[in-house]
């Protein structure tokens, strides 16, 4: 399963079933879990763990130096988890001393040609196309679709269940459960698709939709918004995920719809 024009440091931990094509290159502080296979031309370098039955394609370079002129050598990880797969020539850094790893959630699917920075968090089931770009310490929750040539900026966060449209540049936080659009980012709806391909009831989408009409909609300001939405609404999970969010946000989430609320 592992051929032989591919160089593999004696110190490496492969699991079981693992394939390695010609000219792939495994560093040697790697672990690979069991079931994964590594194409050609890819290098997996110190500080990787990658999990079981992943699929990594030509080119890519997993656990990279952080691109971080703070960065001092000091020891940390790219850690991808179960079934993610990463197509071709992506790029994933290492972390540094602010998180000291990087993180790929388990199911997700990064495309060709992304780039994920130093230090991000990614979580379950997400998909980054083409050309997708993260600069370091973002967080991105689960279920989150990127379409292509996005890039955000560094330190932003992304709730979980968004879908963030193709050529965007993300400067500000994008709650969870909505559709992210225009330029400056901002609100386009929430992401009804997504979230009923995911069973959410109607319901629960009624909800989030309403939520977001007295925060986005309405014109309220951030603050009057929050308190409107607790007054009215009774609490949930959904509702208090939502709130939490805008709360904790550090750099403030992205525009309202129309005219720049």
């Amino acid at each position: 399963m592992i051929q032989p024009l591919a160089y593999i440091h004696p110190d490496a931990k492969i699991g079981k079933n693992v394939t390695i094509e010609p000219f792939s290159v495994i560093h040697k502080d790697v672990v690979i879990g069991d079931g994964t296979w590594i194409a050609s031309n890819v290098v997996i370098m110190d500080g990787a763990r990658i999990g079981k039955n992943c699929n990594i394609f030509p080119g890519s370079v997993i656990s990279g130096v952080p691109q971080d002129l703070k960065f001092a050598g000091e020891v940390t990880t790219a850690e991808i988890g179960d079934y993610t797969t990463i197509r071709e020539c992506v790029t994933i850094n290492r972390g540094t001393k602010d998180k000291w790893k990087t993180v790929i959630g388990s199911h997700c699917l990064i495309q060709a040609y992304s780039h994920i920075a130093h230090d991000c968090e990614v979580g379950d089931y997400c998909i980054f196309s083409n050309s997708t770009t993260l600069a370091g310490h973002i967080t991105i929750g689960s279920h989150v679709v990127l379409a292509g040539l996005v890039a955000i900026h560094q330190f932003v966060k992304v709730g979980s269940h968004a879908f963030i449209t193709g050529g965007s540049l993300v400067r500000k936080d994008v709650p969870p459960y909505v559709k992210a659009a225009r330029e400056p980012l901002s609100y386009a709806g929430i992401n009804s698709v997504g979230l009923r391909r995911r069973g959410f009831s109607s319901e629960k989408i009624n909800e989030i939709q309403e939520i977001y009409r007295v925060l986005f909609v309405k014109h309220n300001n951030v603050t009057k918004a929050l308190d409107k939405i607790e007054a009215e609404f009774a609490p949930t999970e959904i509702r208090d995920e939502i709130v939490d969010f805008i709360r904790n946000s550090n750099r403030g989430v992205m525009k309202g719809f129309g005219s720049g609320s």
